[in-house]
């Protein structure tokens, strides 16, 4: 057999870990290879090598059947690798055009060329579907609108093997579906894509053969089309996974969010960005803002949380006016925040997970004492926490947050904000980029907070989730709210009209 692409026997270690443990990867010409595995299983540490920005330990990688040696991403460029990475490599005060020829411009006597660079762009833009605008600021788009960037940057450059890694961690339902569509119509042109994903909707949908790696060690390659969901999953997580949310009936308590008539308006423009928002929340109840991204998701957390200053209306927790508390404040009466940008607004990177565990609670017992920190009781509650949301890190509470995958700072973010014991969870994409076991085990965490008779307001993208664990759905569509719906009653097609601005309920029309 040809292959395009052997990584033969590769194996990587840091501090505490072996991450990559004598794999074998091998993808033919023109197909979708998809890469499965638990958050922390290897898979990004093993595309970050064939990408040049790790070197193995040992273990040969193979081009054409040539070995070759990939010292840094220029070399894999050069061999015709491009990659779409999870968190996306751009310069935010940077143009479109720009961050897609970095590193590859054209100049005369020093001088950029950029006619016949915008002129490609465009063509390329058209080509896929890749809808872009060249003169925007990346600091002004959509994530979803970042990812095309990213994939017309592998593309000016001609390469010809593709790594999405994660692609669809911060896509919209209507993006995924474009997406798919591209990477058909990529490997139909010949080109090879390597697709890391959690997501086994998508490899089921998208991918010819699958390669499941766990805890560092590859368990099988499979062929998709032949192999069931159910099989894949239990191969990645090493047992059988409940892909149903079991929710009993609850009955509600008392009103714990009310929100009248909230408006924030941009900084910048003065626009509404949140319209004359009114809902609430009761004890016992998982309340879902549904919408596609960036229709004031956003803004409507930063100031229910206190991130964000509000330009009208007011915010009630269980009958007090809070509008204009400050985050800690809000933290201490009883609210807790999974933000949707974990590095922005859930971790310090550079902090230890330990010391990430405790940053609402570090100032006051048992953690510190007239002032000074108690290192050893936030080390075993640190570890006590790691093993109950099940964190994997390197080196423990010791393990520096930025060296951990993506899941992992999820899980940690998670622990933090539930042993708050919270009254009002605000849960914000809290299972994206997430493998199946710990999506069942945070859809759990959720269910169990309204067990509590706690209040949760859930947003996601995820209709799937949406759908399954929420007990009313109020759709956002441009700052304001367009329906209030039962998940029991409504359907995928119907919501997706609302969340598109096509259908408006009977209450909100205006």
């Amino acid at each position: 057999m040809s292959y395009i692409i052997e990584m033969r026997q590769i194996t990587k270690s840091f501090p505490g870990i072996v991450a990559n443990d004598d794999v074998t990867l091998q993808l033919k010409p023109g197909e979708i290879h998809a890469l499965l595995g638990e958050n922390g299983a290897g898979k990004s540490t093993l595309v970050s090598i064939l990408f040049g920005l790790y070197k193995p330990d040992s273990g040969q990688i193979l081009i054409d059947n040539e070995p070759v040696e990939i010292r840094n991403p220029n070399d894999a460029n050069a061999l015709g690798i491009g990659m779409v990475h999870q968190h996306f490599k751009l310069v935010h005060n940077f143009t479109v055009l720009e961050n897609i020829v970095l590193g590859v411009e054209t100049t005369s006597r020093g001088f950029l060329k950029m006619e016949e660079a915008k002129e490609k762009v465009l063509e390329l833009s058209q080509k896929y579907q890749l809808r872009i605008d060249p003169d925007a600021l990346i600091s002004e788009i959509t994530v979803g609108m970042q990812q095309r960037v990213e994939i017309l940057k592998m593309l000016y450059r001609d390469n010809r093997i593709l790594i999405f890694d994660e692609p669809t961690a911060v896509l919209t339902p209507q993006e995924i579906r474009e997406l798919m569509k591209i990477m058909r119509e990529l490997t139909a042109e010949g080109k090879t894509i390597l697709f890391i994903t959690h997501k086994l909707n998508e490899i089921k949908e998208v991918a010819d053969r699958c390669t499941i790696l766990r805890k560092g060690v590859k368990v099988a390659t499979v062929d998709v089309p032949t192999t069931d969901k159910t099989e894949m999953s239990r191969l990645m997580v090493g047992r059988t996974v409940n892909f149903q949310v079991a929710k009993p009936e609850q009955e509600l308590g008392e009103q714990i969010l009310r929100v009248e008539n909230l408006v924030v308006k941009s900084p910048t423009t003065g626009k509404n960005l949140v319209n004359d928002i009114s809902f609430s929340v009761a004890k016992g109840e998982i309340v879902c803002i549904a919408g596609i991204d960036g229709n004031g998701q956003s803004p409507l957390v930063y100031a229910l949380t206190g991130l964000l200053s509000i330009d009208g209306g007011r915010i009630y927790y269980k009958g007090q006016d809070v509008t204009n508390l400050p985050t800690k404040r809000k933290t201490e009466l009883g609210f807790a925040h999974i933000p949707e940008d974990r590095h922005k607004h859930g971790l310090v990177l550079d902090y230890r997970l330990d010391e990430n565990l405790v940053l609402h609670s570090y100032n006051r017992e048992p953690f510190s004492n007239r002032g000074f920190l108690k290192f050893s009781v936030i080390e075993n509650y640190a570890r006590e926490l790691i093993g109950k949301y099940d964190i994997r890190s390197a080196l423990g509470g010791r393990t520096k947050a930025r060296s951990m995958s993506g899941g992992n700072q999820q899980k940690a973010i998670l622990a933090r904000e539930l042993d708050l014991d919270p009254e009002l969870l605000i849960a914000v994409q809290p299972t994206r980029g997430l493998d199946v076991g710990a999506i069942e085990f945070i859809h759990e965490q959720l269910i169990r907070q309204r067990s509590a008779d706690k209040g949760v307001l859930l947003v996601s993208l995820e209709l799937d989730e949406v759908l399954d664990v929420s007990d009313r759905i109020l759709v956002i569509f441009e700052g304001a709210l367009v329906a209030d719906l039962d998940p029991k009653e409504v359907t995928v097609e119907e919501l997706g009209l609302y969340m598109a601005g096509l259908k408006v309920g009977a209450e909100f029309a205006r």
